[in-house]
């Protein structure tokens, strides 16, 4: 899902000489979604112009630079800095004279409100304010910075005011059809709360609702310039990471849930698998009868900070990934070869994931049967590495790719599943640290000392030592443990010495992709693709020549039998016939 505001912007002078009240608000670019929107109102509040100017570059300035922060800056921490080195350079303006020689008040007040994912933060200073209506009921989210007495009238705090710069800050959840506001002291200094409200609920639109706040102000005698800023949220993008790490923070990680239990009106229909960290349940929705599957930590591990972080990650990742650009997807479009992950249902009462359920086996499974033919591996190196170029691009790593971790579905379509481990540019520290993989499928330059650290090049490693044991039934390397490193001393066994029916071709490709110099490996998952549909593409030619040569290679020796025959028999009879 996207984001979706309809939003609403109205500043009058009123009976100022001037507007020194500026307003704006932000959209993040396509690539800039999960960032989020930002908007923001300053009053200026010193004469001469410099009020103005003060508003308007710290509301421009934030709103230019929101969208530059590093995506796993907290909207509070980059509201705070970004507003921080903002009243650095007002300060330092305010301490050099102006040209008559007098100091200078370049001073404002300043509301913005950032809206990431499922939640919002505010940072405030001054006497601007911000309000929330939700569900009928107007609440103000912010207090003024200002000191009423009866020798002196003024603002406590701004921006500009002092070189030290303390904004008030406070975060909350988002909801479909929630209503914020932000006003100048132009239009709640004349209009009571209650008829904010009023207007508020009463005026459909958002332009409409702030066009009516600011006229009502001015109509009710407000002397000042009178500004409001309306954000409407008409719908809400599937949450962030932010978002799903608090939910981990702060919900209950599932008790033990037997067949038949209920949880968050899910029907639990079996245990599917428990590794000793997560456990993997099917449930049925009884509203509407599908399958799902439910991830979910183990008691156990349920207090494990880390593991919940680890969690919300992979919930993350999934609902990221089917964001991805249909450019680059397969063929089964939104799916692009992972397994689809739910965003967390509102109410929740417990943090675990929800992915869809698919009919089928692993890998793994399949193995268990007997190694896969060429035409079979093919597909599976194919799909795999398509996957791997959409995971790659998101610069993701996966980590643990094998036979296990890869599951061909009742519909023929090959997935990756688990993304627990994998790794993101929001992966955390301890996640980094993390030597994550099953040890033969990881790479050499993993066991170095000091190891090498995981990269797209692990993952196609890894999916060459998966193709090589799909193939030959066999590890190129045989069991691996962190400490045997001899076994990478010398290259494996081809697979068609092994497994004859494997043609030359595909016997390269696989050989090349589990080499132990990194260097003769694939570079990219487009390449190593390539390759894979070089092969697929050579074997289905052959039927196409020998269907050229007339198909059955009995008929064709007949018929050349026949000819020879005839030729031979023209030859005596011309010889015996001949005139002397």
């Amino acid at each position: 899902m996207r984001f979706e505001l309809d939003t609403g912007l109205s500043s009058l002078q009123g009976k100022r000489p001037r507007n020194e009240d500026f307003a704006g608000v932000q959209a993040p670019q396509p690539h800039e979604a999960e960032r989020g929107w930002v908007a923001a109102l300053a009053d200026g509040v010193s004469g001469g112009g410099e009020g103005l100017m003060a508003a308007q570059t710290s509301v421009m300035s934030l709103l230019r630079d929101f969208h530059a922060v590093p995506t796993d800056w907290d909207s509070s921490v980059a509201l705070d800095r970004l507003l921080g080195h903002q009243n650095a350079w007002l300060a330092a303006h305010n301490r050099r004279p102006g040209p008559d020689g007098e100091p200078r008040e370049a001073l404002t007040t300043l509301t913005a409100v950032a809206l990431r994912g499922r939640r919002y933060a505010i940072a405030h200073v001054g006497d601007s304010r911000a309000w929330l209506l939700r569900d009928g009921e107007c609440l103000l989210l912010t207090q003024d910075h200002r000191m009423e007495r009866r020798d002196f009238a003024g603002l406590t705090r701004a921006l500009g005011l002092d070189d030290a710069l303390r904004l008030d800050h406070s975060q909350g959840e988002l909801r479909v059809g929630d209503r914020l506001l932000l006003t100048s002291d132009g239009v709640h200094g004349a209009l009571r709360s209650r008829q904010i409200a009023d207007l508020l609920r009463a005026t459909p639109g958002a332009q409409a609702a702030a066009d009516a706040l600011t006229a009502a102000a001015l109509a009710a005698g407000s002397l000042d310039n009178a500004t409001a800023l309306v954000l409407d949220v008409k719908d809400l993008a599937d949450p962030g990471l932010n978002d799903l790490a608090a939910l981990g923070r702060t919900l209950p990680s599932p008790g033990p849930l037997g067949v038949g239990a209920m949880l968050d009106g899910y029907q639990i229909t079996a245990l599917v698998a428990d590794n000793g960290v997560h456990r993997l349940l099917q449930a049925r929705e009884p509203a509407t009868g599908r399958l799902v599957a439910l991830k979910m930590l183990r008691p156990g591990r349920a207090d494990d900070p880390e593991e919940r972080a680890m969690l919300a990650h992979e919930i993350w990742l999934g609902l990221h990934l089917a964001e991805a650009p249909r450019s680059r997807r397969g063929a089964a479009g939104s799916s692009s070869g992972f397994v689809r992950v739910h965003a967390p249902a509102d109410g929740a009462t417990h943090f675990y994931a929800v992915f869809d359920w698919h009919g089928g086996q692993t890998l793994e499974q399949l193995l268990a049967k007997g190694p896969l033919d060429a035409a079979q591996a093919l597909a599976l190196g194919q799909a795999v590495a398509r996957s791997l170029s959409l995971l790659h691009a998101a610069g993701v790593v996966h980590r643990d790719l094998k036979p296990a971790n890869l599951h061909l579905g009742d519909d023929g379509q090959w997935r990756v599943l688990d993304l627990g481990v994998a790794l993101s540019r929001r992966s955390s520290a301890a996640a980094r640290e993390l030597h994550a993989g099953t040890p033969s499928y990881i790479n050499p330059e993993q066991w170095q000392d000091p190891p090498a650290a995981p990269d797209a090049g692990s993952d196609l490693f890894a999916l060459g030592v998966t193709l090589y044991r799909a193939l030959t039934g066999r590890l190129p390397y045989g069991e691996i443990e962190p400490w045997q490193l001899a076994r990478y001393r010398r290259e494996p066994q081809s697979v068609s010495r092994l497994q004859p029916s494997v043609p030359m071709p595909l016997d390269r490709v696989v050989m090349r992709a589990v080499a132990r110099d990194a260097r003769a490996r694939f570079e990219t998952a487009e390449e190593l693709l390539l390759a894979l549909e070089r092969c697929a593409a050579r074997d289905q030619a052959e039927p196409v020549r020998a269907s050229r040569n007339g198909g059955d290679p009995v008929l064709s020796w007949q018929i050349a039998f026949g000819l020879s025959l005839l030729l031979n028999l023209l030859l005596v009879a011309w010889l015996l016939f001949l005139p002397r």
